[in-house]
């Protein structure tokens, strides 16, 4: 193994350690737009991502000689598995630039990526390559959006300091739209999911890509467990094993291990130029076989649990998802719903009112315009409760909101009959996340 390959592998660990400590860290809010890591499923059941293509470049070592997408594509019908592709557009634009080191994180291009490689973009992507996107769509495979041009939505400094990053949220949307149109225009196929380019969130007008994916009505897709092959190790063995020795150790320790787990892969080389991921998926999808596992897209994921901490068996399971059906807020950003916390104001608000207000929200933001005096602009629940005072659904006093103050029984019968038309018939002693996503699906 390099150093280099060393330190990016160090650098990955490092990473995760930080943004796990830092989500423990950090408020959580409810959310319009949730990342999809994982679902609650006691099933054996999990998904696979393959982001970067589609490839018509062949797998490297040579197999076939066909196109690594359709040899991907190959591999999943023979186990009677889906996949879900993660799909660029078309990286051609990506220039002028320069290639990477190989064994770099900048492999493909200094400023920018360019998939499947540089200066193969018209071998890449769903403008260049409709015939793979229609053997995907044929297939009964799910396509999401990993945008069109796969530029950075803002800086990434630490590993990515030579990148162009696209300058805000209007560029981000741009982007997306682009690709959106493209799948809708020619194929009468719409998106519903999205993963930022290398996961990078914060923009440099102050936006993030939930942001992005919220003006797209689009939900963030993210992964639980890491399908190996992109780090480019001693050779392509090694790479090969990287792949299957982490999901053989995790399901002898534990075999309901990948339960509702979002798998990440690669549809394309990795910073060797090779793509493990050729010989590495059947040994894996052997292994899920072997255990009794069935490999669905993300979104027939979702249609079983679309949560992460709350099953099927739940209680308020059927209540939240009605709910969440119907457009309401009732999942926190990490897609969690969280049933026996105590429902804030601001939370009752966002609830009600969160999906409808997500354009308002980008008007707050860029005109710094604070609704109360103790709602500043940038909160994230600063549109739906200023949306859920004009409807009378909730009320202010002297220009103060009190967001973080308990939502109170009767509070919640006043929005449900402003919101809903009618007042629950019962309310809870007092409000919980269970006990008001109860409440207000009763009335709905």
């Amino acid at each position: 193994m390099s150093v280099v390959t060393k330190a990016i592998g160090c650098a990955k660990k490092l990473k995760h350690r930080f943004e796990k400590q830092r989500r423990a860290r950090e408020t959580v809010y409810l959310s319009p737009v949730r990342r999809i890591d994982r679902v609650a499923v006691r099933d054996r059941v999990c998904a696979m991502t393959f982001d970067d293509g589609p490839c018509r470049l062949p797998a490297n070592p040579p197999q076939d000689g066909g196109p690594l997408t359709l040899a991907l594509l190959g591999t999943l019908e023979r186990f009677g598995a889906h996949g879900t592709f993660d799909v660029v557009g078309d990286t051609s634009q990506n220039y002028p630039d320069k290639p990477g080191k190989e064994g770099s994180a900048n492999w493909g291009g200094i400023r920018f990526d360019h998939y499947p490689d540089f200066e193969k973009d018209a071998d890449g992507g769903a403008r260049n390559c409709p015939e793979l996107v229609k053997r995907i769509l044929d297939g009964g495979h799910e396509i999401t959006s990993h945008t069109y041009a796969h530029v950075l939505f803002g800086p990434k400094p630490l590993v990515y300091g030579s990148r162009s990053p696209l300058p805000g949220l209007d560029a981000a949307v741009e982007d997306l739209r682009k690709l959106d149109s493209l799948m809708k225009d020619e194929y009468g196929y719409t998106i519903r999911l999205s993963r930022p380019p290398h996961y990078v969130d914060g923009m440099q007008d102050g936006f993030t890509s939930y942001d992005a994916c919220a003006a797209l009505g689009y939900q963030y897709l993210g992964a639980s467990f890491d399908g190996a092959g992109w780090l480019p190790l001693s050779g392509y063995g090694a790479e090969v094993d990287a792949m299957v020795q982490p999901m053989e150790r995790a399901l002898q320790t534990h075999p309901n291990a990948l339960c509702g787990q979002i798998i990440f892969q690669k549809d394309g080389y990795n910073m060797a130029r090779r793509s493990p991921v050729a010989d590495g998926l059947p040994k894996q999808l052997t292994l899920l076989q072997k255990n009794g596992y069935r490999v669905v897209t993300v979104s027939e994921l979702l249609a079983l649990c679309p949560f992460t901490d709350l099953g099927p068996e739940h209680a308020a399971f059927a209540a939240a998802k009605k709910l969440l059906d119907a457009g309401f807020c009732v999942c926190y950003r990490d897609n969690t719903v969280r049933p026996g916390r105590r429902l804030t104001r601001g939370e009752l608000a966002m609830m009600a009112y969160g999906c409808q207000s997500v354009s308002r929200r980008v008007e707050l933001v860029r005109g710094k315009i604070s609704p109360f005096k103790d709602v500043a602009w940038n909160h994230p629940y600063a549109a739906a409760v200023e949306l859920a005072v004009q409807k009378g659904s909730l009320q202010a006093e002297s220009g103060r909101f009190f967001p973080n103050e308990d939502a109170l029984p009767g509070e919640l019968s006043k929005l449900c009959a402003a919101r809903l038309g009618r007042a629950p018939l019962r309310l809870p002693a007092s409000l919980t996340h269970e006990s008001a996503i109860v409440t207000m699906a009763s009335v709905l």
